[in-house]
């Protein structure tokens, strides 16, 4: 069996979260599991028996904790090294459901102009327990406004084509804790992109995660990437105001409203 699709997992002191991640795997695609030099390990036979798919697992280990950029780098430098057609992206403590790498894939293969792809997803707590769903648009042209206001793609939920990657490049290093906007930025501009309306990950909403310890360089980097493709309209206006505003309103606030809004 030709397997097509290559799995990009970084890893940081989490091997428990990516024990859960590699079990809820059992579509056939190559795992590639990149350690940003981590103090505590994960066991590779261990991890290795949880993978009931039919592809590989392949390890990197990083010297030091380079940042995620870094990992994520490394990995896609491994990858593009071989035949595959996509990379599809996951962190660890996500779960995969529903068939999620062959739905995407067909759409991909069903829409040769579409480049990038992603889904709805739940979010759930360390525990498993269901914590909010969250729906992003599906069509290109409502992605590609409102990626003003935030990212259009929850990061563990992509899959994109290899091809692509030739002309867009790497993650980018200038845009800590949100490299994942910086790069699907990139993606809605050069390439046509979707959603699948229907939640194919569930994503683990850790609170020691980057994307909540690092909550206001975040929304620093975010605003950075607005200002970097910045144009006089509705969208990009107020989705500059609306970061700022996030910049200074408390996460515990936010969390409350999200959890009495869903």
């Amino acid at each position: 069996m030709i397997i097509e699709i290559a799995l990009l997992i970084p890893h940081f002191n989490n091997p428990i979260g990516l024990g859960k991640t590699i079990l809820s795997i059992s579509e056939n695609v190559d795992i590639y599991i990149v350690d940003d030099g981590s103090e505590i390990q994960f066991d590779e036979v261990i991890i290795s028996k949880l993978y009931s798919g039919s592809g590989n697992i392949y390890f990197i280990y990083l010297k030091e904790n380079f940042g995620i950029e870094r990992a994520l780098n490394e990995g896609i430098s491994e990858i593009i090294k071989k035949s595959y057609k996509y990379i599809a992206r996951m962190d660890c403590g996500d779960i995969v459901c529903n068939d999620r790498f062959r739905k995407q894939m067909d759409y991909l293969k069903n829409n040769s102009n579409v480049y990038l792809i992603g889904s709805w997803v739940d979010f759930i707590n360390e525990s498993g327990d269901f914590f909010y769903r969250l729906k992003v648009p599906s069509k290109h042209r409502e992605i590609k406004r409102k990626m003003y206001i935030n990212c259009m793609f929850i990061h563990p939920t992509v899959m994109f084509k290899i091809e692509a990657v030739n002309l867009i490049g790497d993650y980018p290093i200038g845009y800590k804790a949100a490299e994942d906007y910086a790069y699907f930025f990139k993606f809605v501009k050069n390439f046509t992109t979707h959603n699948i309306p229907e939640v194919l990950v569930r994503v683990e909403y850790n609170q020691s995660g980057i994307s909540v310890t690092n909550r206001k360089r975040q929304i620093a980097s975010r605003i950075k990437v607005i200002i970097k493709n910045f144009y006089f309209g509705i969208y990009p206006i107020y989705g500059l105001m609306r970061n700022l505003i996030l910049f200074i309103i408390p996460l515990r606030f936010l969390n409350l409203l999200k959890r009495h809004l869903k």
